[in-house]
């Protein structure tokens, strides 16, 4: 898949994936992974693990939704595996924040959704003008913090990339 249909796919869905969403998108394009695939790759620590999300209706139940990215995060993996990396490589080496990276992203999205639902409930008290103020600022801090470790990441990633090519 390339960068374009990635973005696209993850604006779309940005609500997330069920694992049989995800299983589908790979095996449309011919490079089908298993169930079993995508829960290993989650208990290594490589994927975010899902989110339960309850269904719309009475004792419908909940499912395991992750988040779209977690679709790139895969098409990377099965890259460097056909790179003839090993998947213990790709943990220690190159992928190890990617799922934390996620998460955090996932933590201060929805703490930010809470602050913004009661800012806009207490729109007339004075105090809020001012926590408002403070939170635009703290989303700001915590966009740019994503953005700088992700930057770590790839640095290193990229190092351990360029020394495995000396190494060969």
């Amino acid at each position: 898949m390339d960068e374009a249909a990635l973005s696209e796919l993850e604006s779309t869905h940005a609500a997330g994936l069920t694992s049989s969403e995800i299983l589908a998108l790979f095996a449309e394009r011919g490079a089908a992974i298993s169930e079993a695939t995508l829960r290993k790759y989650v208990q290594l620590g490589l994927l975010p693990r899902s989110v339960r999300v309850g269904r719309k209706g009475k004792h419908q139940g909940s499912q395991g939704v992750y988040p779209a990215s977690v679709v790139r995060q895969i098409q990377v993996i099965k890259d460097m595996m056909a790179e003839s990396y090993t998947i213990e490589q790709i943990q220690r080496e190159f992928l190890f924040m990617r799922g934390d990276l996620d998460q955090l992203t996932r933590t201060l999205g929805s703490l930010f959704q809470t602050l913004d639902r009661v800012m806009d409930e207490r729109r007339t008290d004075p105090v809020a003008a001012l926590a408002e103020r403070d939170v635009l600022e703290a989303r700001g801090l915590g966009a740019r913090l994503v953005e700088r470790l992700t930057q770590v990441e790839q640095r290193l990633t990229s190092r351990a990339k360029i020394q495995g090519v000396l190494s060969s």
